[in-house]
């Protein structure tokens, strides 16, 4: 107990000094928020000169090839080359489709379990790679977005998530149910890559980089793969893969459009800003912990958070946010939407961009949106 005192109080004497030190001109510290004490100055030089909207470049499909590029390196991720290999674990028929959990090589070094929906019709039919969010909690990840079966217990958990921030509903069943192959996997901590406990997370992106590889970036390839297991079934047309996430699988969402060009539309729900406008005192992603699944190393200081989302245009992109939503500043939201009007308009994509805020919800993917989104998936993805 003396130990975990003296502790808090040096954490507390430390941010004192930081702002003593701020206030009387000098950068040593560090302030409130995890923030160095020079952080305003460090935020000043972020202009993002390989953005497209910095005017440098004139050929935007080599911008594109270019910052997809760059951002493919700062995975830290190889490619893998062996065969996915799936095979079936489970399965459940649920009337015009049918339930499956599979076991698959998401990469080289790692066989995961993924649920997938697949409707009893004719194909091939259209696709979506649906993205779980963070929400600190770890038992489920793929369950909270089709609904597990086997285990009454996780089932119950599940539905209370859905009841949570989807109305009531799985997400992946209510696609399959409008003609889509469906798929979700875990990433890694989640559901049956865990245990994981928040305050591990830390450490967790620590020993990757230990490892010469990155958390964030074993995330990020994961879902690329995904999107190319799909690609690879004779069920699914693979001209017609979709994307949908909710909160950290909203990042997931634009980034996997940005880095796969496979992707064919993307819906955003609940992940979206400017970095400037994220990066203030109290924002979630100064904590640390959740952050790093969300962190390549080098990229911000290239690339602001609309840029990367914009390698995707002119393909489809949907993106909603919440009024009510705390962790994402309406300005930082209006000023992001800006970023990624500007860059569809200059390729005459303007139709395909949508942008939303739903001024009295928060951070929730309720019924009235999915009542927008489902429809605008079928517009782009089914023939």
């Amino acid at each position: 107990m003396k130990i975990s005192s003296t502790l808090a109080l040096a954490a507390v004497l430390l941010l004192a000094a930081g702002a003593h030190a701020q206030k009387n001109g000098q950068t040593q510290g560090v302030v409130e928020g995890n923030l160095p004490a020079n952080w305003q100055t460090l935020k000043a030089q972020m202009h993002y000169p390989a953005s497209w909207l910095s005017g440098k470049e004139s050929d935007f499909s080599r911008w594109q090839n270019h910052s997809r590029q760059l951002l493919r390196s700062a995975l830290l991720t190889p490619d893998s080359h062996k065969p996915f290999a799936p095979e079936p674990v489970a399965t459940e028929d649920r009337g015009s489709y049918q339930a499956q959990k599979v076991a698959l090589n998401i990469t080289d070094d790692n066989r995961i379990s993924a649920l997938m929906l697949t409707p009893k019709a004719p194909g091939p039919h259209p696709a979506v790679v649906l993205l779980h969010d963070h929400g600190s909690k770890f038992d489920i990840g793929k369950e909270k977005l089709i609904r597990p079966w086997g285990d009454e217990a996780q089932l119950a958990i599940a539905q209370n998530w859905a009841d949570k921030f989807f109305s009531g509903k799985f997400i992946g069943d209510e696609l399959a149910s409008r003609g889509y192959v469906v798929i979700a996997i875990d990433s890694p901590g989640w559901g049956e890559r865990g245990p994981m406990v928040y305050e591990q997370q830390q450490a967790l992106a620590s020993n990757y980089f230990n490892l010469g590889r990155s958390l964030a970036g074993e995330v990020a390839y994961e879902d690329m793969r995904t999107v190319d297991f799909l690609a690879t079934l004779a069920s699914v047309d693979k001209q017609r893969i979709g994307v949908l996430g909710f909160s950290m699988g909203g990042f997931r969402a634009w980034q996997l459009a940005a880095l796969s060009d496979k992707v064919a539309a993307t819906a955003v729900i609940a992940w979206f800003g400017t970095r400037n406008g994220l990066m203030q005192p109290g924002n979630n992603i100064l904590r640390g912990q959740s952050a790093f699944y969300m962190l390549h190393p080098g990229i911000a200081s290239l690339l602001d958070i609309p840029d990367i989302a914009s390698i995707a245009a002119p393909k489809p992109m949907l993106i909603f946010s919440g009024g009510q939503d705390k962790l994402f500043p309406s300005q930082a939201v209006t000023d992001a939407f800006t970023k990624v009007h500007n860059i569809w308009s200059s390729q005459n994509a303007g139709d395909k961009l949508v942008t939303k805020t739903w001024p009295t919800l928060g951070h929730v993917f309720y019924q009235e949106q999915q009542d927008e989104v489902f429809p605008w998936l079928d517009r782009w993805l089914k023939p």
